[in-house]
């Protein structure tokens, strides 16, 4: 069932992780393709199939309309989290799941609702519509995370024949329970609704088992809490323990996790929106600090504003972000901000990053947005922020 030993060197060739999320997504899949049959099937009722009432120009501008709408929201989707896909993968790939279950279960519901029908449908497309976006861009780099002998083309393309093969499996499977249920409304929702139980509790398993080794902002700031408590840092797998998959904050222990103290650094923040004169003043006192960085930090309110440089690259910008948790951290316990933490990142950035990457950690950059750059001259007797 599953085309795994169809990848060239397999399995050295692919992460530890590759396999238990292989099982866990085909799984999802099934239970995905199964339950689509049965929202089609209702779907396709309450257009009007079967019905000589029913007209084709009007089910065709119905299924128009609803395709439509599906695509503008995948379009306003992309234009507003397409830059955060990346840094929160494992996030999103479940957010992704949820949002077709939602799309689905619309779908199921809409014959019971004829005079809002094509509201639903349509709310039920832009939710769908969300889950192509996300699923394919959260997929591109969870292939680029399991190749480990720069195959990520085979692994793709395997991946895509494992889907092919579950798709076949669960369109079996869903005309099999279609035909079974019909005519038996409540035998169709104890099926649905216990397949989308299965499917959510399935997806969860599969992110949980992903143990990622690029740092976004949640995992670099895990590192950075235990590392200056123990002067160690944790492997992918105890990282993966430790940080949220879920696209809200609906755990008890989630306020516990890392004190969620990279919500308190804005990364890339715009000069322009620092225009109050006390905080420009804070800004040039305290550039002095940073001197030979490509960066500036900003403390207001308990937030660190990290200002980043037009010519600061993929190092800087993670450097940058670890100085400004440190800041933030220096904050919270009323130290003295910028001196402290510059001189922690003098003592021990360097160490940090190097047992970092002695663990296997990528530390090439950081995966965040940055959507403001900003440039400035040190001058010996002056300094300019533009």
């Amino acid at each position: 069932m599953f085309v795994l030993h169809g990848i060239q060197g397999f399995p050295s060739s692919v992460t530890a992780d590759y396999v238990p999320f292989q099982i866990w997504d085909t799984l999802q899949g099934l239970s995905t393709y199964t339950r689509t049959m049965l929202s089609t099937q209702a779907l396709l009722s309450a257009i009007g199939v079967g019905e000589k009432s029913a007209t084709v120009i009007g089910a065709t501008f119905q299924w128009f309309l609803r395709d439509l709408t599906g695509m503008l929201g995948g379009i306003l989707f992309t234009f507003y989290q397409g830059s955060n896909l990346d840094s929160n993968a494992k996030m999103w790939r479940l957010a992704a799941d949820l949002m077709n279950d939602l799309g689905m279960l619309m779908d199921l519901i809409s014959p019971l609702f004829p005079s809002a029908f094509v509201i639903i449908v349509c709310l039920g497309s832009i939710s769908r519509s969300f889950t192509g976006v996300a699923s394919g861009a959260t997929r591109a780099a969870l292939t680029q995370h399991f190749a480990l002998q720069d195959n990520a083309a085979d692994i793709s393309a395997k991946e895509g024949s494992q889907e092919t093969v579950a798709t076949m499996i669960g369109m079996a499977l869903g005309m099999l329970v279609a035909r079974i249920t019909i005519g038996h409304p409540l035998a169709i929702w104890v099926c649905f609704l216990s397949l989308t139980l299965f499917h959510m509790y399935a997806n969860y398993q599969a992110v949980r088992c992903l143990a990622l080794t690029s740092l976004n902002p949640e995992r670099t700031t895990i590192h950075l809490q235990h590392f200056m408590k123990t002067g160690k840092v944790l492997s992918p797998e105890q990282v993966s323990a430790k940080e949220h998959v879920l696209p809200l904050n609906l755990t008890v222990w989630s306020s516990k996790n890392a004190d969620l103290l990279y919500t308190k650094v804005h990364l890339g923040t715009r000069v322009s929106s620092l225009d109050n004169m006390e905080i420009k003043e804070n800004l040039l006192s305290a550039a002095s600090y940073y001197a030979k960085a490509k960066y500036l930090l900003v403390e207001r309110n308990g937030t660190v504003n990290v200002i980043v440089h037009k010519d600061s690259n993929a190092a800087d910008v993670l450097k940058s972000f670890v100085h400004a948790l440190i800041l933030a951290t220096n904050v919270s316990e009323s130290k003295s901000s910028h001196s402290d933490s510059q001189m922690w990142i003098d003592k021990h950035y360097n160490v940090f990053i190097h047992k970092l990457k002695s663990l296997g950690w990528k530390t090439e950059r950081l995966l965040s947005p940055i959507i403001w750059r900003a440039n400035w001259i040190y001058k010996a007797s002056e300094k300019k922020a533009d």
